[in-house]
């Protein structure tokens, strides 16, 4: 964490205050926050398979999971609604830290057949968005004790303003895109 923090202060502000002629250092864009969402569709056949999700995505994260409640009804999927239907973690500073370190440095590489991720994943405005379609690819998920294999969702919200200044802040950090 220490040194993901301290490569930005030290090397990442400076290369795209560089690169994007910034006259503030105000203007350089930071990552604000990464949330990791994880839908739980069979909760409405097994109840008790939301508290497997809550429970592993607490472990990746090392932080409190918040349960998400469906916002209107969909008849279709048998979604009634406030029915709980997934979880979500807001990692911010330190555990925002060390989540990235952890997904750059030890995640992605055991990702099977891996050759980076999308870059066009970007929504306009300088936010990122990627899927990943199995909670054990993270170390401290025990493959034994795993009743599903579970996806889930990660975004990185940043300062940026443009997708191109996003981009190149991720790169900076490690982020392993295709292409």
């Amino acid at each position: 964490m220490e040194r993901l923090l301290e490569k930005y202060n030290n090397e990442i502000a400076k290369a795209l205050q560089g690169k994007f002629n910034y006259t503030s250092s105000m203007q350089i864009p930071k990552l604000e926050k990464i949330v990791v969402n994880m839908g739980v569709g069979e909760v409405k056949e097994n109840p008790k398979a939301l508290e497997n999700a809550i429970k592993d995505m607490e472990t990746i994260t090392g932080q409190k999971a918040v349960v998400t409640k469906a916002k209107k009804a969909i008849a279709t999927f048998k979604i009634r609604q406030g029915m709980s239907i997934g979880c979500k973690v807001t990692l911010r500073g330190e555990r925002m830290y060390t989540f990235l370190d952890k997904l750059i440095s030890v995640a992605l590489p055991r990702v099977r057949d891996f050759r980076g991720i999308n870059p066009n994943s970007f929504d306009g405005r300088g936010n990122y968005s990627m899927g990943i379609k199995e909670q054990l690819i993270f170390p401290e998920i025990e493959y034994d004790k795993v009743d599903k294999i579970r996806g889930m969702d990660i975004i990185f919200v940043t300062t940026a303003k443009t997708d191109e200044e996003a981009k190149e802040l991720l790169t900076l950090f490690g982020m392993p895109f295709a292409g």
